[in-house]
């Protein structure tokens, strides 16, 4: 599953749509996405750095009202070698507009009790999946090699 060739493989674009869905569901469900849903999904399942995976985010669903907060971090990831993928926040868009279509039928559905419900449970899972279950494998392992490399080369 490699996201940065020109081609991405099949798994990666399943992924995509599927957070897609996902976060466009709860989007039209509870009235979140981008930074609950798209952003973990994309650091968890994807690896991509946390700066990125937000640019991405706003890419996606914010682009229209948040263009300046998108090119600071579009121009940003670029400089530090994580550019943000035009592809992924394409493929995540389609799947965002199917789920959220879904996701807002299912909640008018709902009781607006039952609604706020979801909503905090949701929350509450992901802050603990942050707080508590958060490794940081790629890029400590990727920082410890390249301290390691220029300490071997300045000595």
């Amino acid at each position: 599953m490699n996201i940065k060739k020109n081609k991405m493989d099949t798994q990666t674009i399943l992924i995509l749509i599927i957070v897609g869905i996902g976060a466009g569901m709860l989007g039209g469900l509870v009235g979140v996405g981008g930074g609950i849903i798209i952003v973990p999904a994309l650091v968890y399942f994807l690896g991509i750095n946390q700066h990125a995976a937000q640019g991405t985010s706003l890419g996606l669903i914010m682009l229209p009202v948040g263009i300046l907060g998108f090119l600071q971090y579009y121009n940003s990831c670029k400089l530090n070698g994580h550019p943000i993928d035009f592809k992924i926040i394409g493929i995540l868009a389609i799947g965002f507009m199917v789920g959220s279509y879904f996701g807002s039928k299912i909640s008018l559905s709902l009781s607006v009790g039952t609604i706020k419900k979801v909503f905090a449970c949701l929350l509450i899972l992901i802050a603990i999946k942050m707080l508590f279950f958060d490794k940081q494998k790629k890029e400590t392992a990727l920082k410890q090699s390249t301290d390691s490399k220029q300490v071997t080369l300045d000595t």
